[in-house]
């Protein structure tokens, strides 16, 4: 195999690969891309056996031929070779090298034959549509900072991936919560996804995916089956297993009857937050909430650190009420927001808050108090 390819296409596939391989794994060929070349293209494919990724880059190809390489390795070598390089790879079968050539550089890699590298099976995929990269990316942007990261409730390690009905019909649907808040965010249901499998996207795969959404012109080719999920653009493509469990019934945890509405500036109200959240003790994070009328006092008060106080001029008109909260939860809940208020809906100082970006209703986030 011999090719030539520019730097930033080629560092372009080979990050989007390296990411994908675990760092530690016992099996060395799990450590390795796989790169393919034929025709005028160049495949690099990664796995950890539970993601793949197989991303397609133009190159000029001499000798068609496939090897596989240390990700990481080649990675760090493309990362650091000067802008606008031309790199040219050469595989040589007989001494088991790859030879990476550019400019006055030279580098020679050991690797493995391809026949041991695993392809993830190909499955049948149930449901088959295309949605807009913007949409997808605001459904698991807005959703994956509620994953939780607990391994023993491990049907809750994702993004729950699901159509449903809705006030105006049916969406898609996505879901995420680790028990102290939930994200649940809609967006309209894309052109053929109707018959689509309630899946659970892992932590991973949607780490992985963000790379993806970048472009807001690009539309996503989505597959979905019971046990796999695919997402497509012409260049990359992104296999995963999907979690292997049962998503709790979460429409019990979003309150309906919550009557106290506060509405507040959402970037004003998080820098309050952060800042008087400076002095609470790393344990608990906990932050006082005081609503009376059109005003609320936030407070922190840690014995062995200090205590802080701010007042914040918000929209507010029911009886006073007092409730604790973890700091960095209602931060993560607050920078959701995309408009300019931010709505509360409270019930009690022990009942869970709900919170939404004005009047949307197509996000809502659950946020469970804490006693202060």
């Amino acid at each position: 195999m011999k090719i030539s390819i520019e730097r930033g296409t080629l560092l372009k596939a080979v990050s989007q690969a390296q990411s994908v391989v675990e760092r530690r794994n016992t099996i060395p060929i799990l450590a390795n891309v796989l790169i393919e070349a034929e025709g005028d293209s160049v495949q690099f494919r990664a796995t950890d056996l539970d993601i793949e990724v197989v991303d397609k880059a133009p190159a000029q190809v001499e000798r068609a031929g496939a090897t596989t390489v240390a990700a990481t390795t080649l990675h760090e070598i493309v990362r650091k070779l000067p802008d606008g390089a031309l790199v040219t790879l050469t595989a040589d079968s007989a001494t088991g090298r790859l030879t990476v050539d550019a400019g006055r550089s030279n580098f020679s890699l050991a690797t493995l034959p391809r026949e041991d590298f695993p392809v993830m099976a190909s499955s049948e995929y149930q449901s088959n549509f295309t949605a807009p990269a913007a949409v997808l990316r605001r459904l698991f942007d807005k959703s994956k900072f509620a994953i939780s990261t607990e391994e023993t409730r491990y049907y809750l390690n994702g993004v729950y991936l699901h159509v449903t009905d809705a006030d105006g019909g049916k969406v898609l649907r996505a879901v995420a919560t680790d028990g102290h808040r939930l994200a649940r965010i809609d967006a309209e249901l894309p052109a053929g996804s109707a018959d689509m499998p309630g899946v659970i996207v892992p932590r991973k795969t949607v780490g992985e995916l963000r790379k993806l959404l970048d472009d807001d012109e690009m539309d996503i080719a989505v597959s979905v089956s019971e046990t796999k999920v695919r997402f497509a653009t012409p260049d990359i493509t992104l296999t995963s297993k999907v979690i292997d469990g049962t998503f709790p019934d979460y429409t019990r945890v979003i309150p309906q009857g919550n009557t106290r509405r506060l509405e507040v500036d959402a970037s004003e109200f998080a820098q309050a937050v952060d800042r008087v959240a400076t002095v609470s003790s790393e344990r608990s994070r906990a932050v006082k909430l005081q609503l009376e009328e059109d005003r609320l006092i936030l407070s922190v008060n840690a014995p062995d650190s200090g205590a802080a106080e701010e007042e914040l001029a918000v929209a507010y008109g029911d009886e006073r009420l007092e409730i604790g909260f973890n700091a960095k939860y209602l931060l993560e809940i607050a920078s959701q927001v995309d408009r300019e208020n931010a709505v509360f809906m409270f019930n009690s100082a022990g009942d869970p808050t709900l919170m939404r970006e004005g009047n949307d209703q197509s996000a809502v986030y659950v946020v469970m108090p804490m006693r202060v």
